[in-house]
This record gives structure tokens, sequence and C-alpha cells, in this order.
């Protein structure tokens, strides 16, 4: 589990839960047609706006943004220069007897032991990193948009609950649920806007340039392989990407 993000959430609901239950009572911030006005409107949009399956896709991928399992990029680091340790010791035969669950690794590792040219090995690994980006940019996209959606039709409540009270200014009665529709579905965009969908996108978007930086690790360990290098100097090219004071010291 993700703790940054589990107190965020944790954090940030309570807090605003708290403040209602402080200024008065909670149901007076319960209002069924807002809530259908804002999530209904939001969902409708986004699926007009994205594939059915890409909006699948990006709510299984917002779990991703409790859990915790990522690969540090010091084992990336000290995984490319075991596997140069092997080709310099057994050669290329050794490559191909190495297992790993990686498959970025184990592609890297498919290539350089069925004797692939660098171009291609820097070709294919490339495309494979740039095809990432893209999907992981499609399943950001469709939080961002959600993120934009959530307040327009917050504003569209507004505007639904202002008409329905000036139609009725005669009705008394009438005045407090439409004023009531007119300021909570603002209060509901907002807060699935700011406190859940935008954190949601940059969370995953954080979690993409990290994978990014494994990937390219791999990929500059997989050229370094093919060019021979020395496994220190290896650790010297790799490690650059990591922040010195977060680098694992080489033995």
């Amino acid at each position: 589990m993700d703790i940054a993000s589990l107190t965020g959430i944790v954090c940030g609901l309570g807090l605003i839960i708290s403040a209602i239950l402080m200024g008065g009572d909670f149901s007076l911030f319960v209002n069924i047609p807002g809530i259908m006005i804002v999530v209904g409107g939001t969902l409708s949009a986004t699926l007009l706006t994205f594939p059915l399956a890409d909006v699948l896709s990006a709510f299984k991928a917002a779990v991703f943004v409790f859990s915790s399992k990522e690969d540090n990029p010091n084992d990336m680091v000290f995984t490319m220069i075991e596997l140069c340790k092997i080709t310099r010791k057994e050669g290329l035969v050794g490559l191909s007897r190495t297992k790993t669950d990686h498959a970025f690794v184990a592609k890297a590792c498919m290539l350089i032991s069925d004797g692939a040219e660098e171009s291609i090995i820097s070709d294919t690994l490339t495309i494979e990193i740039d095809a990432m980006k893209e999907r992981h940019f499609i399943v950001q996209d469709v939080f961002t948009k959600m993120n934009a959606y959530a307040p327009a039709f917050g504003m569209i409540g507004t505007l639904i609950g202002l008409v329905q009270m000036l139609a009725n200014l005669a009705d008394p009665s009438s005045v407090g649920p439409a004023m009531g529709v007119a300021l909570l579905t603002t209060f509901y965009g907002a807060v699935l806007a700011f406190m859940i969908f935008g954190p949601i996108a940059g969370k995953l978007k954080s979690r993409t340039a990290q994978e990014v930086m494994n990937l390219q690790i791999i990929f500059d360990g997989a050229s370094s392989i093919t060019q021979d290098a020395n496994p220190r100097m290896v650790y010297e090219k790799l490690s650059s990407y990591i922040p010195s004071s977060q680098r694992k010291a080489l033995e």
C-alpha cells in the first residue's frame, strides 16, 4: 500500500467531512439530484470522449495509485550490471539462459542473445518505451478530462437549481431545495475534481515517469552490454539516473 496516497485521500476527505460535521448536520450535504447531475454527467461526458475500453482501463489503473508495487531504480541498475557480468563471463549463451519476470529485461536479453544488431535492439526497445508512454498517457488523460468535466457539471447543476428557484419564487417552500441543488452540485464537482480525479491523474503521471526511468536504465544497460562495457562503467553510467543521495553503492 502506498502510504502517501492513502494518507492524502484519508486526510483530505476526513478534514472535509469533519468540517461539515462541526458546522451542522451531514444530511444537509446529501442531495441526490445534485449527485446525479455531477457524477452522471461526468461519466457520460467521459464515455463520449473515450472508448469504453480506455475508460475501464483507466479505472483499473486507478487501483495502482494505492499500490506500493514499483521497481526500484537501484534494483534495475544492479540487474543490468549482473547481466553485464554474465555476458562477459559466459558470453551470449549465458545471457540466453537468464530467467527474469520483468518483460522488458527479458526482451532485451532475448534480442542481445540472438545476436541482433545494436541498431535493431535500440529501435525495438525505443518503440516499446514510446508505446508504454502512449498507453499511460491515455489513462492519465481520462482522469485529466474528468478533472475538467466535474466542476463544469457542478456549474450546470447550479444553473438548474437557480432556474428552479427563480421559477418558484412565489412558493417559499421550494426555494430551499432548489438552492440546495444549486450550491451542492458546485461542491460535489469541486471535491471530485480536486480531491479525486486531479490527484489520481497526477499520481499516475509520476508513476509513469518512474517507470520510464527504469526502462531507460534497462535500455542503456542493454546498449552497454552490446558494447561489452566494464561493469564498473555500466554502474557509473546507469546510476546517473538516480539522485546521489538515493544511489546504492557498488560493492
